[in-house]
């Protein structure tokens, strides 16, 4: 059922347009890379926050409040600018032995950022200006990270393996 899913994409009118527009790729592979760049790199910043780097400079709040929509933006981009790298050559990536590291990991950092918003970071305005963060919130953090660069590192695995 996979496989088909897969093929129908590839056969799509976005995957035939992307294999055969001479510097769609490489466009759209730049901006995923740039997407990936404002998504990790404002992921990357809340978590250092969250492991206390910079507490007496700017609270957690305002470090979400000013980096969410950042994040946003750049996952927005590398959604769609991955599902159209996808589309052309789709069952090609599948076969790769990085394509489940990097589904697993994506499906991690997702879980982590939903537990973090549901749970812990819920009560992230009493927790003060310059205070360290929860202990499960830190926790939080050393996931993301670490999902975070498993995505980037099995994304880039996926031509060799």
């Amino acid at each position: 059922m996979l496989n088909s899913a897969l093929e129908l994409l590839q056969a799509s009118i976005v995957g035939q347009t992307v294999r055969s527009a001479g510097y769609l790729y490489a466009v759209l592979e730049t901006l995923h890379v740039l997407g990936i760049a404002l998504l990790i790199g404002s992921i990357f910043a809340v978590d250092m926050r969250l492991l206390g780097l910079g507490r007496q400079t700017v609270s957690v709040t305002s470090t979400m409040r000013h980096l969410l929509p950042v994040c946003y933006v750049g996952f927005i981009t590398a959604v769609i600018t991955g599902l159209a790298l996808l589309s052309a050559q789709a069952t090609m990536i599948a076969a790769s032995g990085a394509a489940p590291w990097k589904l697993g990991l994506l499906c991690a950092a997702g879980a982590n950022a939903a537990a973090f918003h549901l749970g812990t970071g819920r009560g992230m305005a009493q927790w003060g200006e310059a205070s360290m963060p929860p202990f499960f919130a830190r926790v939080a953090a050393l996931l993301s990270i670490s999902a975070w660069t498993g995505v980037v590192l099995a994304g880039q695995m996926l031509p060799y393996t």
